[in-house]
């Protein structure tokens, strides 16, 4: 047999068959742990067949599996024969002890070989973020609006006058409602408030949220005092100043245009009627008194005065 057959023959006996295909696909690369906030996400770059939908599946092995299951895998469900290139953990890997994870790509009956992390990742490691943290004002209360981050988390909160920093109070949330009550405030100052989360299964802490500063309301009841007298003091001085005019008029009247006085002997002592009355009866005896003489009587009469 020629030396070049038999070369032929040994390579194709060598080569991986497509049944078996492990060495046919290549293995997912890139892999990394995202973990923030007790949420943990394995990543990895795609494998890339030309024209076919390629799959992943997952597995974890924990301490347990290591030492006391014969190093044993276990497989994620959710992220079992998926096309996405993330998978979450978070539900998986909640223990607080070193994990160790792979993935593999499949198409069809082809699997490719196992991506494995580099090292170990326990819950510890994850990022943790300061909370989000609103502060409120209601009157004369101090409240805070913290965004729910999951039952593992808890809140350490500080708050303290503007300006006596030294005298900062504090105040841990285990349960996060709506709004929570940190105090209740002075009229008109000014208070601070920030906030880090914490967990305690890792006995680990956030950085502290920047500090949000409101200011108190004034003194209501100051203002509905100082409301009531100034309403009193208009309703009085729509009522008097209309009076005080009238009076400052007639002063100015009498003063410029005094009235003038009558002498008794011009005043009537009787009624107006009964003055005409008295008249028209005088004029009317003077009217029967009236003597007709003749012009030589009256003549002589004339003469008799001249002389």
């Amino acid at each position: 047999m020629a030396p070049e057959l038999i070369c032929l023959l040994l390579c194709t006996l060598s080569a991986p068959s497509l049944s078996g295909g492990d060495a046919l696909l290549p293995a997912p690369q890139s892999i990394s742990i995202l973990s923030t906030n007790m949420k943990h996400f394995l990543t990895w770059s795609p494998v890339i067949v030309q024209g076919e939908t390629v799959r992943y599946s997952v597995e974890f092995q924990g301490e347990y599996e290591r030492e006391y299951a014969n190093g044993s895998w276990i497989p994620i469900s959710e992220c079992s024969l998926t096309t996405a290139t993330i998978c979450n953990l978070t539900e998986d890997i909640s223990a607080s002890v070193a994990y160790k994870l792979r993935v593999r790509a499949e198409l069809g009956a082809t699997r490719s070989q196992w991506g494995t992390t580099k090292g170990f990742f326990n819950c510890a490691m994850t990022s943790l973020t300061p909370p989000q943290l609103r502060a409120v004002v209601d009157g004369h209360h101090l409240l805070v609006e913290l965004a729910d981050m999951g039952p593992s988390f808890q809140f350490r909160v500080l708050y303290w006058r503007k300006g006596q920093e030294s005298r900062v109070q504090q105040k841990v949330l285990k349960e996060v409602s709506s709004v929570v009550h940190l105090d209740t405030m002075e009229a008109g100052a000014e208070y601070c408030v920030k906030a880090q989360t914490h967990v305690q299964a890792i006995n680990r802490s956030s950085s502290f949220s920047p500090t949000q500063c409101v200011r108190a309301q004034g003194d209501k009841s100051m203002w509905l005092v100082t409301a009531l007298i100034s309403s009193a003091g208009f309703a009085v001085a729509v009522f008097t100043l209309p009076l005080l005019a009238w009076k400052i008029s007639k002063i100015f009247q009498y003063s410029c245009c005094p009235a003038a006085v009558l002498p008794d002997t011009l005043k009537e002592s009787e009624p107006p009627t009964q003055l005409i009355l008295r008249g028209r009866e005088e004029a009317e005896q003077c009217d029967l008194m009236v003597v007709v003489m003749p012009s030589e009587e009256v003549l002589q009469l004339w003469i008799q005065k001249a002389l």
